[in-house]
């Protein structure tokens, strides 16, 4: 009976959390540039990108494990291949995930970032037909995804609105997209090991620390530490804390395609948001990418 599902599993609350999940991670976009910014990190200091990034995962994560704590959630790992099935998911999930992302993203604008990134929400949902057989690849599910990859390319109508593709901006996004299809893959067997919440903890708190020492190795530092920058941070933290745990939770406890198609909202948000926070431009096309990413995540959950 519904009465009877997690509230998880109940449709209003699947996609409240799917949507709140989304939009938190598209402010990310504006917030990462903003902080390089702020702490004075240039194009060219890869070292001081992973510093930033893996201490805004670290916190992230520690800070899950002690939510995880205060409501006395299991911490047990209920099976000795767990830890290398951690250990992996959070060097997908998070360290070479974002150190694509940010190597990325310091390299492109925030808009094409967002499109270019969007390509592992797809991969994911074609990905989950094929390894789970909750997920089962229709004509619904298919158009949906036509339709919300139509309205990410949509983002890039218009001539003259981007250069050409660079290896060191374009290629790192793509890779940070493809990590993320496959650590969403691994979402969904998290479960087995270990709670979903406590695994999403671990392996921010482990990816981040995974960052944090090759970026020190590499010479990273974050120049200037401002209370500006250091609330920039914060805000990173908690997007991070929010959207990871909703995301993972819903994942482990519904057919992937149905919570993965809400992550086409994220480059909508992020151009939307990168054009409030960042002065750039905007543009009629962001409302069309807005519709047609809605009209595809409601195909694809439509009973």
């Amino acid at each position: 009976m519904n009465s009877e599902k997690s509230i998880f599993q109940r449709p209003f609350w699947v996609v409240t959390f799917a949507l709140s999940a989304a939009i938190s991670w598209g402010w990310a976009y504006p917030l990462i540039k903003l902080g390089f910014d702020e702490f004075g990190i240039m194009q060219s200091m890869t070292g001081s990108k992973m510093l930033f990034a893996g201490i805004r995962f670290f916190i992230s994560g520690v800070l899950i494990l002690c939510i995880a704590r205060f409501f006395k959630r299991d911490f047990r790992i209920r099976n000795s291949n767990g830890v290398w099935y951690i250990l992996l998911y959070a060097l997908l999930n998070t360290t070479l995930h974002y150190a694509f992302f940010y190597i990325g993203l310091s390299h492109s604008d925030g808009a094409r970032a967002a499109i270019l990134n969007s390509l592992g929400v797809f991969m994911l949902v074609l990905l989950a037909c094929v390894f789970f057989k909750s997920d089962k690849l229709t004509t619904k599910k298919m158009l949906g995804c036509v339709i919300g990859f139509a309205g990410i390319l949509s983002l890039n109508l218009g001539k003259g609105s981007y250069g050409e593709f660079t290896m060191m901006g374009d290629g790192m996004i793509v890779m940070n997209a493809l990590c993320s299809a496959f650590a969403g893959l691994l979402t969904r067997g998290l479960g087995k090991f270990v709670d979903v919440v406590v695994g999403t903890g671990y392996s921010l708190a482990i990816g981040g620390l995974l960052l944090v020492l090759p970026g020190v190795v590499m010479g990273g530092v974050l120049p200037h530490v401002t209370p500006y920058g250091i609330l920039l941070l914060g805000l990173l933290v908690c997007i991070s804390t929010l959207g990871f745990t909703l995301y993972n939770k819903l994942l482990s406890c519904n057919p992937v395609g149905k919570v993965a198609i809400f992550n086409s909202l994220i480059p909508v948000v992020g151009a939307i948001t990168s054009c409030i926070c960042l002065h750039e431009p905007f543009y009629w096309k962001y409302i069309l990418a807005a519709g047609l990413s809605m009209a595809g995540i409601y195909i694809i959950n439509r009973r």
